[in-house]
């Protein structure tokens, strides 16, 4: 399995803030090379209902059609009040192809739902995490190699920060009293949900930076 992350990691993602964060975290094992890299390969559709499934099924497809081993990930947040949501639907939680403004506008709205008639000046809205599920597929042998991680947090009322992406800048660490969004990349590969489960990943195949 550790054949493929010689030289070349091959992610099965089109998202840049992701390609950004595995790039920064392999880059002493290899260059980074993304589905923008290989314009011919098949689109997958995410219709797993878990991460893992996600995960898995991106990496199969793609590590299929290229004939080598491929990393993916299926990440999202999972918000206590709203019962887990948006979870595996993050990326899309405001429709398809919805921007990351959409989705962080929706997701606040639907909290808000649910504070109606309650302090409207509170800050933190409802304790959260993000999960992060890796599929690393080796199509020689069929097998995953796999790992997950997490973080805990709370859901801020309004913005902060313009770093990273997706919900990052609602997303409230109490031990950084920060936003995700207002982490240098450095700060967030240490605590991140990508970060721990790419050092798990990593200890599994016997690799080190």
């Amino acid at each position: 399995m550790t054949a493929g992350l010689d030289k070349v990691i091959i992610v099965a993602t089109k998202n840049q803030g992701k390609v950004k964060e595995f790039a920064h975290a392999l880059s002493a094992l290899g260059t980074v090379r993304s589905m923008y890299d290989y314009p011919e390969l098949p689109e997958v559709v995410e219709d797993g209902d878990t991460f893992a499934a996600n995960a898995r099924k991106k990496a199969k497809t793609v590590g299929d059609a290229l004939g080598k081993p491929v990393l993916a990930d299926d990440s999202g947040l999972c918000v206590d009040k709203l019962e887990g949501a948006p979870g595996v639907y993050s990326a899309r939680y405001a429709g398809e192809n919805a921007t990351d403004q959409e989705n962080n506008e929706k997701l606040i709205r639907e909290l808000e739902k649910l504070s109606e008639g309650q302090d409207t000046e509170q800050p933190l809205l409802s304790p959260a995490r993000f999960v992060c599920h890796l599929a690393l597929y080796d199509p020689a042998t069929g097998e995953f190699t796999e790992a997950e991680g997490s973080v805990e947090g709370m859901i801020m009322a309004e913005p902060a920060g313009s770093g990273g992406f997706g919900y990052d800048p609602l997303f409230y660490l109490p031990a950084y009293e920060k936003s995700m969004a207002q982490l240098t990349i450095q700060e967030k590969q240490a605590i991140s949900h990508r970060g721990a489960a790419l050092r798990q990943l990593q200890e599994k195949l016997g690799l080190s930076q």
